[in-house]
C-alpha cells in the first residue's frame, strides 16, 4: 500500500461503487487493483457480498490467488476510472497519487443528477385492460404518417435464443394505422409472431429500401435500455433524469426501453448525442446496453405477448420536451455555481478581503499577468518577484508579503534556471535566508497543455501552503487559437481553477502583439484575444523607452563620476584637497582632474575601469511599467532599468520625462497627407482637361480625356469613379461619353 491517504481514498471509492451494477470484467479489475495496492482479500470479499444475487462464498479468495501481477498491473487508478464512469466525483480536498489517473477524465463535469442513496423506486404496472391494437397505435404516433416503419415478427433460433429477422420495412405509419384501425386482430396487419419470442419495432423512420443505418431517414430517437438494474429502479432513474422520453416500453423481460428524443441533423451528431446520453445515464447509476447505439436498432413492440409477460407502454411523452431543453437542464443542474446572495444579508457582516500579496497591486488568491516584448526581461522580473516574496522584500518598489512560492519553469533547462535564480539573488544584494520558500518545477521538455497541467499542478501543490504560483511562460502551454476569445477564455479558466483550489495567487507572463505599442493603452498591448488583458486582476505591462543622446551622455557622466570617486578614495586619501567635487560632474572634466593628481599607471588603470563600466552601463535598457488594476487605484508608471540580470527602479527621475511613441492616429494622419494631396492634383488635372474639351461643343469620350490628360483610358475610368458624384458615363454611338452631373 502506498500510503494512508490512498487507503482512505480507495475505501471511499468502494463505498460509492455498487457491485451489482458492475459487469464481470469490472468486478475482476477491482479485485486485481485491490491486491496491487496492498489490500487484503477480505476487503474485496466484503464489498462483493453487497451483490446478493451474484455473490458466491469463496469465489473472491479463489480468484485472489491467481492475481500474480504482470508488467502492466491493474492499479488503484482503475478503481477510480470505474467509479467516475458510474458518477463518482472527487472532492477538492482529496488528493490522488496514482499517475494513471492524473490528466485523465475531468471530474468537474460530473453530470450527476440522481442521488442513488435516496432514490425511491417506481413500480411498473401492467395495463388494467389489455388492448394490443391500442398499444401499437399509440406507439406509431412517434412517426409521421408518410414515414416508413420497420418492424419484425418473424424469428430464428441461435444457441436456443430467438433472433429477429430483418422483418418488414416498406410500409408507412399511415398505412399501418389505417389497417390496424379496421382490423379485428393485429396479426392480420403485422403478421403472426412467436409468443415465446415477442416482436420488435425500429424507432427511427426508414427509406423503405433496407434496415441499415444508411436507410435511416431521420435521426430522431435513441434507445436507452439496461438489463442489469431492477425494473423499478430503472423506472425511477429514467424519470429523475428528466430524459425527453417519447415512449417508455416494458420489454417483457428484464428491462424498460426508453425511446429518447435525440433530434440530430445527421449521423455524426446522432453519435455524439447518444454518447453524451449514455454517459449521463451511466454516471447516474443506469448501466446502459451500449449495443443499442445504432439509429436502426430494434426495440420491443408494445401490444405483444412475450412468454408469460406482455410488452406494453409504461408511459409516453415524459421528462423534458426536447433534447435541447434536456441538455440545457442537465448541465445547469451540475453547474456547481453558488446561489445568488441577498446584499442585505451580508451588508453588516462583510467578508474579509483577501490579504495583499503585492501591496497596492495584487491580492492573494488573485491573478496577475506581466506583458512585454522580447528582451524586456520578463522571466527575470518573475524570478525577482519569486525572491521578493520568499524573502518578504520589495519588488519594483512595491512591498511583498513573505511566504512560499512555486515557480513553474517551462522554458529553461534545469541547470540554467537554477543558476539564473542564484545570479538574480546575488544581483539583488539579498542574503538567501529563505531558500526553502521557493520551489522550482522544471518542465522543459515535459510540459503539457494548460488544461492538463492545471490538475497536475494542483495535486502537487496541495498542502504546500503556497501564496503564489508563477508560470513562465504561458506560450508553452496555450491550447487553441490565441486570437479566439472563446478558446482563450477556456485557457484562462485554468488559472482560476488553480487559484480557487489552492487559494493562491497565480502570476504569469505573455508577449506583446507586433507593431508599435507606445500609443496603445497597457491593456491593449498583449498579443492575441483581448481576453488575455481583461481576465487577470492585475496587469503589468513593460514598454521600452528610447534613450535620447542627452540621457546617454548624462548616464556616462554618472559612471565616470562614480568610477573616479572609487579610485580617488582608494589611492588618494586626501583627494578632496586636490580635486573639487564639481570637477567630477562631467566626463571630460573628471578625466582631466584625475590625470593631474593620479600617477600615470594608476590613471590608465582607472580609465580601463571607466571604459568597462561604461560598456556595461550602455548595455542597460530602459523600461516603463504601466498597469491596469481591478482591486486597487491605478498607480503612477514605474520607470526601471534592466541591468542584466535584474530590474532597478530609476530613483533619479531621468526616465520620467521620456515620451512614448506618438498616438497611432497621428502617425496615420501624417502618412495620409501625401495621398490626399495627390488625389487633389488628379481631380484638378481631370477638371482642367474636361473644361478644355467642352470648348469644342462635342461629346466628350473616355478616349478624348485620355489623350488630353496623356494617360491611358483605365486611369480615366478610375478618375471618373473617384468623382462619381460629379461625373457619369453613358453609351452613345458605341462610345463611352462622359457627362457632368447637374449640381
Amino acid at each position: 500500500m502506498k500510503n494512508e491517504e490512498n487507503t482512505e481514498f480507495t475505501l471511499e471509492l468502494l463505498s460509492f461503487l455498487d457491485p451489482s451494477l458492475l459487469n464481470y470484467s469490472e468486478w475482476l479489475s477491482v479485485g486485481m487493483a485491490l491486491k496491487e495496492e496492498g489490500f487484503a482479500v477480505n476487503v474485496w470479499d466484503e464489498w462483493s457480498h453487497r451483490d446478493g444475487k451474484r455473490y458466491h462464498a469463496g469465489e473472491c479468495a479463489s480468484k485472489w490467488s491467481g492475481f500474480n501481477g504482470n508488467q502492466n498491473p491493474v492499479t488503484g487508478g482503475t478503481i477510480y476510472e470505474i467509479a467516475t464512469s458510474y458518477g463518482f466525483t472527487q472532492s477538492s480536498g482529496s488528493a490522488l497519487e496514482w499517475d494513471s489517473v492524473i490528466g485523465g477524465k475531468a471530474n468537474s463535469d460530473s453530470l450527476v443528477v440522481v442521488n442513488r442513496d435516496w432514490i425511491e423506486i417506481r413500480e411498473v404496472k401492467e395495463p388494467d385492460t389489455w388492448n394490443p391494437k391500442e398499444q401499437i397505435l399509440k406507439y406509431l404516433s412517434i412517426f409521421d404518417s408518410t414515414e416508413n416503419v420497420g418492424y419484425v415478427t418473424e424469428t430464428w433460433q441461435k444457441d436456443g435464443k430467438y433472433m429477429p429477422t430483418q422483418g418488414c420495412y416498406d410500409r408507412t405509419a399511415g398505412e399501418l394505422i389505417q389497417a390496424l384501425t379496421t382490423c379485428n386482430d393485429i396479426c392480420d396487419v403485422i403478421g403472426d409472431y412467436n409468443k415465446a419470442a415477442g416482436a420488435w419495432i425500429r424507432f427511427n423512420p426508414l427509406d423503405g429500401k433496407g434496415v441499415k443505418n444508411d436507410n435511416v431517414t431521420e435521426f430522431r430517437y435513441a434507445l436507452v435500455e439496461s438489463d442489469s438494474t431492477e425494473i423499478e429502479k430503472q423506472n425511477a432513474i429514467l424519470r429523475e433524469l428528466e430524459l425527453p422520453i417519447a415512449m417508455l416500453v416494458y420489454s417483457g423481460g428484464k428491462s424498460l426501453h426508453a425511446i429518447v428524443h435525440i433530434d440530430a441533423i445527421n449521423y455524426d451528431e446522432y453519435r455524439k448525442r447518444v454518447d453524451y446520453l449514455y454517459n449521463v445515464c451511466q454516471k447516474n447509476g443506469l448501466k446502459v446496453d451500449s449495443q443499442n447505439r445504432n439509429p436502426s436498432r430494434l426495440s420491443r413492440l408494445p401490444g405483444i405477448e412475450r412468454g408469460k409477460n406482455k410488452q406494453y407502454i409504461v408511459d409516453s411523452n415524459i421528462g423534458k420536451s426536447s433534447w435541447a431543453e434536456w441538455q440545457e437542464w442537465i448541465e445547469s443542474v451540475n453547474d456547481d455555481l453558488p446561489d445568488p446572495e441577498i446584499l442585505s444579508d451580508v451588508w453588516d457582516n462583510m467578508p474579509e478581503l483577501a490579504p495583499c500579496l503585492i501591496h497596492g497591486v495584487l491580492r492573494q488568491g488573485h491573478k496577475m499577468m506581466i506583458t512585454g516584448p522580447s528582451k524586456a526581461g520578463k522571466s527575470f522580473a518573475l524570478i525577482e518577484l519569486s525572491i521578493a516574496i520568499a524573502e518578504g522584500k520589495k519588488w519594483l518598489g512595491w512591498d511583498c508579503t513573505k511566504g512560499r512560492v512555486i515557480y513553474v519553469n517551462l522554458e529553461l533547462d534545469r541547470a540554467s534556471c537554477l543558476h539564473r535564480f542564484r545570479d538574480v539573488y546575488n544581483s539583488m544584494g539579498l542574503s538567501p535566508d529563505n531558500l526553502a520558500n521557493i520551489d522550482i518545477w522544471n518542465l522543459r521538455g515535459s510540459c503539457v497543455p494548460m488544461d492538463k497541467l492545471a490538475p497536475k499542478l494542483i495535486r502537487r501543490a496541495q498542502k504546500k501552503n503556497y501564496i503564489a504560483v508563477i508560470v513562465d511562460p504561458i506560450y508553452k502551454v496555450i491550447t487553441g487559437d490565441e486570437n479566439s476569445a472563446e478558446e482563450m477564455s477556456h485557457f484562462c479558466n485554468q488559472f482560476d481553477k488553480i487559484a480557487k483550489e489552492l487559494g493562491t495567487a497565480v502570476i504569469y507572463c505573455h508577449h506583446h502583439s507586433k507593431g508599435a505599442q507606445g500609443g496603445k493603452r497597457s491593456m491593449d498591448r498583449a498579443s492575441g484575444s483581448g481576453v488575455f488583458s481583461r481576465d487577470p486582476d492585475a496587469l503589468l505591462d513593460l514598454i521600452e523607452l528610447e534613450l535620447s543622446e542627452s540621457i546617454k551622455t548624462a548616464e556616462d557622466n554618472k559612471v565616470v563620476e562614480q568610477t573616479a570617486l572609487d579610485w580617488l578614495k582608494r589611492v588618494l586619501p586626501s583627494w578632496e584637497d586636490k580635486v573639487l567635487r564639481d570637477d567630477l560632474c562631467s566626463e571630460e572634466k573628471a578625466k582631466q582632474a584625475c590625470q593631474k593628481v593620479l600617477p600615470p599607471q594608476v590613471y590608465q588603470d582607472m580609465m580601463r575601469d571607466v571604459n568597462a563600466r561604461k560598456a556595461k552601463s550602455n548595455q542597460r535598457t530602459a523600461w516603463r511599467v504601466d498597469g491596469t488594476l481591478r482591486e486597487f487605484p491605478k498607480f503612477d508608471p514605474v520607470n526601471v532599468w534592466f541591468d542584466y540580470p535584474r530590474h532597478i527602479v530609476d530613483d533619479s527621475g531621468v526616465l520620467a520625462d521620456i515620451n512614448l511613441d506618438a498616438e497611432p492616429w497621428k502617425k496615420a494622419m501624417e502618412a495620409r497627407k501625401p495621398k490626399e494631396k495627390k488625389k487633389q492634383q488628379r481631380e484638378n488635372k481631370f477638371e482642367i482637361a474636361y473644361a478644355s474639351l467642352e470648348l469644342f461643343g462635342e461629346p466628350i469620350t473616355v478616349y478624348d480625356l485620355a489623350d488630353e490628360m496623356k494617360v491611358n483610358k483605365d486611369t480615366v475610368w478610375r478618375y471618373i469613379k473617384e468623382n462619381e458624384g460629379f461625373y457619369t458615363v453613358k453609351s452613345e454611338d458605341n462610345k463611352s461619353v462622359v457627362l457632368r452631373k447637374q449640381q
